[in-house]
């Protein structure tokens, strides 16, 4: 690369990150404000609409219920991925939905719930909402012309019902009744087999988006009444945001000193990638609507961290490259494809898990998976063309000379391998006392963990104050003594809009306990006990939801198994990598159970950053082992110890640079972030240590186990005379 286009591409990556940084800051400075100009944000950092259906049918049963919920969650995810459902009372449902700021229009697009039937020409009810998986609005292009249609997809025990329904009434019409009224009298054009279907004819977009509601809607298993409708402000508020960015500022600037501190010229190219991607992260995020809560928020400030990952693996491949005496031209271009590998497998992997997730996830999964794929996809864009070119543009102004980069100095092989059993055992201990805690936990009646309301639920109190208080003022002065007087330590606050009412939700309460909680009103802030009211609710995050999530994360490990065993020809690779993956998340689980951190929706979101993390650090070791492993046909016992040893080494300062950085921007969250970021920052701080382990202490010798143990024809042998193995 010449000069000239040396300085011409490097003010063009100056111009992005001025630009990108001066939009990101308008938007960061109007988010949580209420101005235009901002991101979505979830109800615990911009609140949202509450809406209490009242269910019509007395009968309802506790099954019917918690499906009613279940699907009632997913179709509010059409709105957010971050809005919540919860059973209130006995025969109350809530729904609760962020950014919005009237209540009316949801109403209004979300419709009331019904009964819908899908009725033969005579009449008769051939299939119900139930069968309907899911109905959305779409454009096809027909006769040169987009046109409106609504699409629906039946569930599977349906779909050969529907097939039936249509080849006997070809040249027929199909009623969709809702409540009682026809809503669409489709005509049949042929038998429809597959459980997909599509009505034509709509009018307008417009209506094909609300019948598709209607139809969404109606499908609950239970018929609703709109009861109250009212504008929830934020459990958390301004404070949590601006501490979050704070300790982002704080630890994209160490990280930003780290980098040029230790690997010089390359250093500053990273450096400018990473301001690029960091930017870039919240333009996309504001561009394509994403909810953002707080752990999603937290995820975001670990993105910056793991980001670093590609570019430490390449800036440890250039200085290799060096110390073999190439040029730093020659070294810049074979570090990068030599890294290659690594960082696309690293990546995919994560990719992977983020699109199950995506598909399958729902509620808060959904909206983690949304925001980890957009922090990979950003980063390795970032790290394979803006850090690279930068790389090139900073060489070809003048910066050729090995010093500005720094050879790698030659390191002594450490052994590894010979300590494996020692690392089992550590690790076999560390699962055992998590097990033991959880068992000990349960006996005393403590529960095996500390669910939150989210996942169990509790008393929702409503006080009417007289007075308008900050969310802060409450925080400081109102919650401390509940927490005094109730002896518990988890309650959340939302204020009513336009209001001085403010909701309280902590753990159910008994009579006496519900006695205690009004005379802390009345003594301190003079309130009756007419102007506080009571409601059970369930948990927001219901078993529905978790066994989705629990399915997600089956599927994504699975899928991820078979691309390892795919890309690396091994299936040791696979199932070391993903033992040492759970390994990781039940290390997480033993300081959930020791430290009694509360398991909330912040614990989903730790679950699902350790999926990431962990199996992209496991993944550069194995491809350095792969690589090494190419340059010998044959090996022996000794050899593959030594190629394995070797490889630990090689990936050693990239596993432990990454997981400093990593660990410095959670460490900032914990001591800057409010106390629901910190339940998040303190089991991925362990998270980050975990993997690193894993990943030096754990993987590699897994494999190498299962290695000098296969049983296949050409197995290694132990001993002075071992055979050789392919």
């Amino acid at each position: 690369m010449k000069k000239g286009k040396g300085i011409t591409i490097l003010c063009i990556v100056l111009a992005c990150i001025l630009g990108l940084g001066y939009y990101a800051s308008i938007i960061l400075s109007s988010t949580g404000r209420g101005e235009n100009q901002n991101i979505t944000l979830g109800l615990d950092l911009a609140g949202g609409v509450s809406i209490t259906y009242q269910i019509v049918d007395e009968d309802a049963t506790a099954e019917q219920i918690s499906d009613t919920v279940y699907k009632l969650q997913r179709r509010v995810d059409d709105y957010s991925t971050e809005a919540q459902v919860a059973r209130e009372g006995s025969d109350r449902i809530t729904v609760a939905i962020p950014g919005v700021t009237d209540a009316n229009d949801i109403l209004e697009e979300l419709g009331t719930p019904g009964s819908l039937a899908f009725q033969d020409p005579d009449g008769n009810v051939v299939l119900t909402g139930d069968d309907v998986e899911t109905a959305a609005a779409r454009y096809v292009t027909k006769d040169g012309r987009n046109q409106a249609i609504v699409e629906l997809t039946f569930t599977d025990e349906a779909a050969e019902t529907f097939a039936e329904l249509t080849g006997s009434n070809i040249g027929k019409h199909i009623p969709i009744v809702y409540d009682g009224e026809t809503i669409s009298n489709p005509t049949v054009n042929e038998k429809i087999s597959g459980g997909t279907a599509s009505i034509d004819g709509m009018e307008s977009y417009e209506a094909a988006e609300t019948l598709a509601s209607q139809i969404r809607i109606g499908s609950l298993s239970l018929e609703l009444k709109e009861l109250t409708s009212q504008v929830v402000g934020a459990s958390l508020g301004q404070e949590a945001i601006s501490t979050a960015l704070t300790a982002a500022a704080i630890g994209l600037a160490l990280i930003i000193v780290f980098l040029i501190a230790f690997y010089w010229i390359a250093g500053v190219a990273t450096s400018l990638g990473l301001l690029v991607y960091a930017t870039a992260v919240v333009a996309v995020i504001y561009l394509f609507e994403i909810t953002l809560t707080l752990p999603g928020i937290a995820g975001i400030i670990l993105g910056i961290g793991m980001a670093v990952d590609a570019n430490v693996v390449i800036n440890a491949r250039i200085k290799e490259e060096l110390a073999l005496g190439k040029s730093t031209g020659a070294a810049i271009k074979t570090g990068y494809q030599k890294a290659l590998s690594a960082i696309i497998d690293g990546n995919v992997t994560t990719l992977i898990a983020a699109a199950v997730l995506a598909v399958k996830g729902s509620g808060t999964v959904k909206g983690f998976a949304y925001t980890l794929a957009i922090g990979i996809i950003l980063s390795m864009v970032t790290a394979l063309v803006v850090t690279r070119y930068s790389m090139y543009a900073i060489h070809a102004i003048g910066f050729k000379d090995v010093k500005y980069y720094g050879a790698a100095k030659e390191r002594k092989v450490v052994d590894f391998i010979s300590k494996r059993y020692v690392f089992f055992v550590i690790s076999v201990v560390l699962v055992v006392a998590g097990f033991a805690g959880e068992a000990i936990n349960s006996a005393g009646g403590k529960g095996a963990f500390n669910y939150s309301l989210e996942f169990v639920g509790g008393t929702s109190t409503t006080v009417d104050l007289g007075k308008n208080y900050e969310l802060s003022e409450i925080d400081s002065e109102i919650v401390p003594l509940i927490n005094d007087a109730l002896g518990t330590a988890e309650v959340q606050v939302q204020k009513i809009a336009d209001t001085t009412q403010v909701i309280f939700k902590t753990r159910n309460l008994e009579l006496s306990e519900r006695e205690t909680f009004a005379k802390i009103f009345e003594d301190n802030y003079s309130v009756e006990n007419s102007a506080i009211s009571y409601q059970n609710v369930s948990e927001t995050i219901s078993k529905e939801m978790t066994t989705d999530a629990i399915w997600a994360v089956v599927i994504a490990v699975i899928l991820m198994l078979i691309y390892i065993w795919f890309r690396f020809s091994d299936f040791r690779f696979a199932t070391s990598a993903v033992i040492a993956l759970l390994h990781d998340i039940l290390v997480v689980l033993t300081c959930y159970a020791l430290v009694r951190i509360s398991v909330g929706s912040t614990f989903i979101a730790v679950m699902l950053t350790i999926l990431g993390y962990s199996i992209n650090d496991t993944i550069v070791t194995f491809d350095r082992i792969r690589e090494n492993l190419k340059s010998k046909s044959r090996v022996t016992e000794s050899e593959l110890k030594e190629i394995a040893n070797k490889s630990i080494t090689q990936t050693l300062s990239r596993s432990i640079n990454t997981s400093v950085t990593t660990f410095v921007m959670v460490l900032l969250l914990y001591i800057l972030g409010v106390a629901s970021i910190r339940e998040f920052a303190l089991p991925l701080m362990v998270g980050v240590i975990s993997g690193t382990y894993s990943s030096i202490c754990i993987a590699t010798e897994l494999w190498f186990e299962m290695k000098i143990h296969q049983k296949a024809s050409g197995s290694v042998k132990k001993g002075a005379k071992a055979k050789k193995m392919a």
